[in-house]
């Protein structure tokens, strides 16, 4: 089937509230069948999630109370861009320091996702930060946060068993343990490649 054959078609839009954070809008859209139907869509600028891994593996984890599930949540640090256009690569080193007070050498794009785009636009673009200096740490005012730090492997583990349920963390620090191990493997096999070169050198000298 070809996407044309689900496709809806946008129509118009009534605007319902305008918030701090968030836009709220009813759209009128066209249905792959020629029929219409309403569409209720939060609008947000989106937002910027760090892993942080330090240099022993361990990963920066943030507490906080989250009145709208009542939870308290361990999550990765994060927050929303100021503006639809803003960097999120900018985004992200400006909240990593503002919630932990860490700074990072070496940063990589691991995922951008849709949290829920059933009904909000919300998008968040997702980094692995390495090489960490730790600085002051400087939360708004209406920030109330605890951290700490344990490996990254004993938060994945939280991840699968459901101490941790938050999507952007889950995804974060999956994708962040996946690349380590990748990168680890790498250099390993690097490693390995130039001992056997090494090795052969030496062997090739000794027969002189």
């Amino acid at each position: 089937m070809r996407d044309d054959a689900l496709k809806e078609t946008f129509l118009s839009s009534e605007d319902i509230y305008q918030g701090a954070i968030i836009k709220v809008e009813k759209w009128q859209v066209s249905l792959p069948n020629g029929k219409t139907a309403p569409r209720e869509i939060v609008r947000h600028n989106g937002a910027a999630a760090i892993v942080p891994v330090d240099d022993r593996g361990y990963v920066t984890l943030v507490r906080q109370h989250r009145i709208a599930v009542n939870k308290f949540t361990w999550e990765i640090p994060a927050g929303k861009l100021d503006s639809p256009t803003e960097d999120p690569f900018h985004a992200a080193r400006r909240e990593l320091e503002e919630e932990t007070g860490l700074q990072a050498e070496h940063w990589q794009l691991l995922n951008r996702i849709d949290t829920t785009p059933g009904f909000c636009n919300e998008r968040i673009a997702i980094y692995l930060a390495t090489g960490l200096s730790q600085h002051p740490s400087h939360p708004d005012a209406d920030e109330f946060l605890q951290l700490t730090r344990i490996p990254l492997d004993d938060a994945v583990a939280q991840c699968m068993n459901g101490s941790i349920n938050d999507s952007k963390t889950l995804v974060g620090l999956l994708m962040a343990q996946r690349v380590l191990q990748e990168q680890a493997g790498s250099r390993l096999a690097s490693t390995a490649s130039i001992q056997r070169i090494n090795g052969a050198a030496s062997s090739l000298c000794g027969q002189k």
